[in-house]
């Protein structure tokens, strides 16, 4: 693993994309961002905003569903990446951990966190090295390593899919919705296991979140989508002591609670929209 430690270089760098589903739907309109080694990076927004499509632009994922990027450049260290299969780009060092919490339902747990290490070259002592480091970093999921994945809970398999992404040695994690349907004292201790993972393993994150007001806490640097435009970005502590941040996605009007008619009045005319 990396040296852990935010550091300025850049790993990806994701220029002016945009991605139109069908031939038809534009679905990214201009988007940007840049991922700094070592760093955890946020990707904020509503549902639809475009958050998802991004990641899998990123790790070369939209042609299953008839998506591509007609513009705009993706880098990966430098070289452009968006022309590479999705499994050339995990030899990079490169891996999404996709919504929904995938997991292969009639292996076990061990056996579901050793299909990481798949196209690993060296050798079965590294590998069972980094399997127990997988369960220093995620206790619970070596209690369950004999149970079959399918039977384990919300949280069991998301912290299974993480570690399975771990197990190929990663350089970045693109990390989809890892709240998605986890009670919030789940979420508080995932997103812990990711700060921690960063710190010590240094792997960079680009994480995909509704939930602004965990990811902000976590995160170095945010980037707010909506309607597949970057319409804010910024250290995350500045974001979230922005006046907007704080009432349209963490819930916290200055002026006292506003109104339906008042809200939707002021969403027409977001300061950073005008």
């Amino acid at each position: 693993m990396l040296d852990a430690g935010h550091t300025q270089e850049t790993l990806l760098e994701v220029n002016n994309i945009e991605v139109i589903y069908n031939h038809v739907i534009l679905v990214l309109k201009g988007v940007s961002l840049s991922v700094p080694k070592g760093g955890i990076t946020a990707l904020l927004g509503g549902n639809g905003a475009g958050k998802t499509t991004t990641l899998k632009a990123i790790s070369n994922l939209l042609h299953s569903e008839r998506g591509e990027v007609t513009k705009g450049s993706i880098r990966y260290r430098g070289e452009r990446v968006q022309d590479l299969s999705p499994s050339d780009l995990v030899k990079k060092g490169v891996i999404q951990v996709m919504e929904g919490r995938h997991c292969f339902e009639h292996l076990t747990v061990d056996e579901n966190l050793l299909t990481g290490a798949y196209t690993r070259k060296d050798g079965n002592a590294e590998i069972q090295k980094d399997l127990e480091m997988v369960y220093d970093y995620f206790p619970r999921l070596k209690e369950r390593r004999k149970s079959q994945a399918g039977y384990t809970s919300g949280g069991e398999q998301q912290m299974c899919a993480i570690g399975r992404a771990l197990m190929s040695r990663p350089e970045t994690i693109l990390l989809d919705e890892p709240s998605m349907g986890l009670a919030p004292q789940l979420v508080e201790q995932i997103f812990g296991i990711v700060k921690k993972i960063n710190e010590e393993e240094g792997v960079s994150f680009l994480l995909a979140e509704q939930n602004t007001n965990v990811a902000l806490r976590y995160a170095h640097y945010g980037y707010i989508l909506e309607s597949g435009r970057v319409v804010m970005d910024g250290p995350a502590k500045e974001l979230r002591e922005n006046p907007d941040v704080k009432e349209f996605y963490l819930g916290m009007a200055e002026e006292g609670r506003k109104s339906f008619r008042d809200v939707r009045s002021y969403r027409r005319r977001k300061r950073w929209l005008s």
